[in-house]
């Protein structure tokens, strides 16, 4: 298992231009995340692989890890760093097992406590709550109390990422309730200033180590 980290992680908006996915990418890169999710449901699968093996290039020069979300084959493939899995996209300990140890797993628990236990049983490197708050991205996805935040730092003994509905205005609050990583799209990726955005995200990190 991977050592324990946390901070802005920035996960992709589904962009076919690779050029302008890879700017955005570098500006949040620039604003101090060091996590990112490549996420893209809809490109074909060639297309996926440029932008995740370009990303993950992009992602290592400025000493950032790349996870690619849901697709196993894809992560094995191009050496990323580690997989994102949701209910829906395999076995856990399969993705460990394919991994291997220094491989990060991350693992969707929407609003299940019992999941969250479940992965920490199997390997898991973080454990996701969310819709934390509504979603543009996922406007039906369930809602998760801030609570299971709190809940699931206590039993787990896992960095706990929140999703869904994140913005600047409301994360100082899920990381008082316990969150050690917010995952964002919208509210990074369609700021008018990426990197200043990313750094200001960083720095509520920073606050409260400091604090």
């Amino acid at each position: 298992m991977v050592a324990k980290y946390g901070g802005l992680y920035a996960v992709t908006p589904e962009i076919h231009d690779t050029g302008d996915l890879l700017r955005r990418v570098e500006l949040a890169l620039r604003g101090g995340t060091r996590l990112v999710q490549y996420r893209n449901k809809q490109a074909a699968p060639a297309l996926r692989h440029a932008q995740a093996a370009a990303l993950l290039k992009l992602c290592h020069v400025h000493a950032a890890r790349l996870i690619v979300n849901d697709d196993l084959a894809l992560a094995l493939d191009i050496g990323a760093d580690g997989i994102h899995l949701g209910r829906e996209d395999g076995g856990l300990a399969t993705a460990r097992a394919a991994l291997g140890p220094q491989k990060m797993l991350g693992v969707s628990c929407y609003n299940e406590m019992e999941r969250a236990r479940e992965a920490s049983h199997l390997g898991a490197d973080y454990v996701a709550f969310g819709s934390v708050f509504p979603s543009t991205t996922k406007p039906g996805a369930v809602s998760a109390p801030l609570t299971l935040l709190t809940q699931a730092k206590a039993e787990c003994g896992l960095p706990v990422c929140a999703i869904g509905g994140i913005t600047l205005r409301n994360a100082t609050d899920l990381i008082a309730a316990g969150a050690d990583l917010l995952a964002v799209i919208s509210d990074l990726f369609e700021a008018p200033d990426i990197q200043a955005r990313a750094a200001a995200y960083t720095h509520l990190f920073q606050e409260r180590v400091t604090s």
